[in-house]
């Protein structure tokens, strides 16, 4: 990120301390019709991705998800149901209910099969966004699981040499359990950058690096403004393996869970917030000791992490996933959390 981005970023932001942001994420939920599960799992999650920097999944969706409440899109209250399919397989319908509350219950069911059988899964559909996947990813390592997440999106991401949009950002997140220390903490999209990335840069007048996004034709532009689609991960010479792990997590996440797959979906963002759209989320969660044992792998999983700590870089030092994150939580505890303006107004901050 240059300097220019980060004064962009940070221009007018309210800096909140982190209990008080809660409160208000909250109060702004159940005003818009969530029942006090499905607030108390939205603000859990998007308090996770605003603690530790990933602001495109935090606290800014709040007043999106008031919308799809009010609008009818999101039932605010609903009837989630498991269906065990054997002892280690699980469907669970969503009932339409917001994201957060369906990955959630997702990581519980599969958590308490991996303690009982090593490993399960659980498939999730008639759900909707879910905010940060990483949020998932974490809620499952704490439960002592290696606990992997992926969900599908409405198309905004072309495929590898494609010329219109085909997958949604569709992220992956990963959470690796270290006793005694924060854990593996991978949370990624599958496209080359976020949407939110390319619409900075246009307010900022910023070009785009190369290999990030497309035009109307598909053709790959460094135009912020032209910008109509993202490409995959890897860009224009190495897209290929975006597009395939995009389309494996849509595979899974859709067509495996009994959801709409990326390029049938209602857009998220459009005008029409009544209809219900479907989405699907996949879990797997694994317990380590059922393979190798706890204690080899507590002393495998330090050493290791040592090792990649202690690796020689070309310049400062080597982080492992998540590092970078937990630094940002600290910085956030200590000077509070920057919202921008427009949110900051919708939960009368400002």
């Amino acid at each position: 990120m240059n300097s220019k981005e980060k004064v962009g970023m940070m221009a007018e932001v309210v800096l909140t301390p982190a209990d008080v942001l809660e409160q208000r994420v909250h109060a702004a939920l159940l005003d818009a019709g969530a029942d006090a599960p499905s607030a108390d799992a939205a603000t859990r999650a998007m308090m996770h991705a605003s603690r530790l920097g990933v602001d495109s999944h935090g606290v800014r969706l709040t007043p999106h998800y008031a919308r799809v409440l009010r609008g009818g899109r999101v039932n605010g209250r609903p009837d989630m149901t498991v269906r065990e399919t054997s002892p280690v397989s699980f469907a669970l319908d969503a009932d339409n209910g917001l994201g957060h509350l369906a990955a959630y219950k997702a990581v519980d069911v599969a958590t308490d099969a991996a303690c009982r059988m090593g490993i399960a899964a659980v498939g999730v559909h008639r759900s909707s966004h879910f905010g940060p996947a990483g949020a998932y990813a974490m809620a499952g390592q704490e439960k002592g699981c290696i606990t992997i997440c992926v969900a599908n999106s409405d198309s905004i991401v072309a495929l590898f040499n494609g010329a219109e949009r085909f997958h949604g950002t569709n992220p992956l997140a990963i959470g690796i359990p270290v006793p005694g220390e924060k854990p593996w903490l991978l949370d990624m999209a599958t496209s080359s950058v976020p949407m939110n990335r390319v619409l900075l840069y246009r307010v900022l007048g910023i070009q785009l690096p190369e290999g990030v996004a497309a035009d109307l034709s598909g053709t790959p532009t460094l135009h912020a403004p032209e910008a109509e689609m993202l490409m995959p991960l890897g860009g224009a010479d190495f897209g290929f393996k975006g597009a395939a792990l995009a389309g494996f997590i849509a595979i899974m996440s859709s067509v495996v869970s009994g959801a709409v797959a990326d390029p049938f979906l209602p857009e998220m963002a459009g005008d029409e917030v009544s209809t219900p759209r479907n989405i699907g989320h996949f879990l797997i969660a694994i317990h380590p000791s059922f393979f190798g044992g706890a204690a080899s792998y507590e002393a495998s999983i330090k050493a290791y992490l040592a090792a990649l700590r202690g690796a020689r870089a070309r310049d400062g030092g080597v982080m492992a996933p998540g590092d970078r994150e937990w630094l940002v939580e600290i910085e956030r505890a200590r000077d509070g959390i920057p919202v921008d303006p427009e949110t900051a107004a919708f939960l009368g901050l400002a």
